[in-house]
């Protein structure tokens, strides 16, 4: 006689495969997988001109291309195979339950696999909201205090702490650029580059206010404190001597100063740091993290070229903060995102109304699901 519970079991695994199998061919739909194949083919077939490394620039290119064309294509087809031998699984399952014997261990075994194909689709999906021409870019990201004083800085420094845990978790690296003392604690100001694939894309979920409610560690009387600071973020263009804007060198106000290693921790101590003003929009962009003021400089001539390559697209189509977000004042009715440690446990994003009432892991870099929602929010206004 079959078992209820596993004939159960097994309806609910098929009819979750027969739903994975239809998202994992809408995905070669968004994915533009058909597209990716013929981009792969003639990729291939440039990789294997002998010529290829004679400029080594375009070298780069075409193999950074093609092995990110080789990792999406086995991972779609990868989820693919695995889908046929979930499916194959299920018949099995269902064989053993019409002799009248139960195969608990294959069944078990199909329920695992159901289940991480759900979150493997998922990811895919999810790849789907990371589309934009910039997204795949490695990210400039700024982080400045605002209201709240001394809570306020080390909130600032707190954050860099997040978004550092956070890179770390998906595999990203973090280069922190510039960093400046708050007056008693924390930071004033941090300028960091998240490098790896889509970390623009992430991170553009991130852009705006952030308030921190808590009790006050610097007060002596141990009273609550709201505290503000705010994040810009804009994709890391070129690197690789092209030029994305004109540059008039009349233009910049360039300081060279001793970094005194502010952040602590976060930055190398060097005598040959950078600060360099683009006059006409007041634009500044520092870096003190090299080893040699050469180094430092063009590091920073290179996040000037994407601030004022974003600027310029922004005024070409009309739309204010198209990259970089509209900023608000960063302090009270402008935050994007409460974190709230007193009285309650609680953090809040007030674009999706996504929460969770675990600060710390949220605090310790568990941001995905908070990225994910506003991206999908930002998907649906498109």
């Amino acid at each position: 006689m079959a078992d209820p519970k596993a004939e159960n079991a097994l309806r609910n695994a098929q009819a979750s495969l027969e739903s994975l199998r239809v998202r994992w061919r809408a995905a070669a739909e968004y994915l533009k997988i058909d597209q990716l194949r013929e981009r792969f083919f003639i990729l291939s077939t440039e990789a294997e001109n002998p010529n290829l490394w004679d400029d080594q620039d375009h070298a780069r290119e075409v193999t950074t291309e093609l092995g990110r064309a080789t990792n999406d294509l086995e991972s779609f087809d990868g989820l693919g195979s695995a889908l046929d031998d979930a499916e194959v699984m299920g018949e099995f399952v269902k064989e053993s339950l019409t002799g009248g014997e139960v195969d608990v261990a294959l069944l078990a075994e199909l329920s695992s696999a159901v289940e991480s194909l759900e979150s493997s689709i998922g990811g895919l999906e999810t790849q789907s909201l990371l589309s934009g021409p910039y997204d795949e870019n490695d990210a400039i990201v700024e982080l400045h205090a605002g209201a709240g004083g001394t809570d306020a800085q080390d909130w600032t420094e707190m954050l860099l702490r997040m978004y550092s845990r956070w890179a770390e978790r998906r595999g990203f690296s973090v280069e922190v650029d510039e960093a400046t003392d708050g007056t008693e604690a924390g930071l004033l100001s941090a300028t960091f580059i998240v490098k790896g694939r889509f970390a623009y894309g992430w991170m553009c979920a991130e852009r705006g206010v952030h308030r921190l409610v808590r009790i006050s560690p610097f007060d002596s009387q141990a009273r609550r404190q709201t505290s503000f600071a705010s994040l810009e973020v804009t994709p890391l263009l070129a690197g690789d001597g092209t030029s994305l804007v004109e540059i008039d060198e009349k233009e910049l106000r360039v300081d060279t100063f001793r970094s005194s290693g502010a952040g602590g921790q976060h930055v190398n101590t060097t005598d040959s740091a950078i600060r360099i003003t683009h006059l006409p929009t007041g634009i500044v962009v520092s870096c003190q993290n090299e080893r040699s003021q050469h180094q430092n400089r063009a590091r920073a001539m290179q996040m000037l070229e994407s601030k004022l390559a974003e600027r310029a697209r922004a005024e070409r189509q009309a739309a204010m903060d198209a990259l970089s977000g509209n900023r608000g004042e960063n302090a009270w009715g402008s935050q994007i995102r409460s974190y709230v440690q007193a009285p309650y446990q609680l953090v809040k994003d007030h674009r999706t109304d996504h929460e969770t009432g675990n600060v710390e892991s949220v605090l310790d870099g568990d941001l995905d699901a908070f990225m994910e929602a506003e991206l999908r929010r930002q998907r649906a206004k498109s």
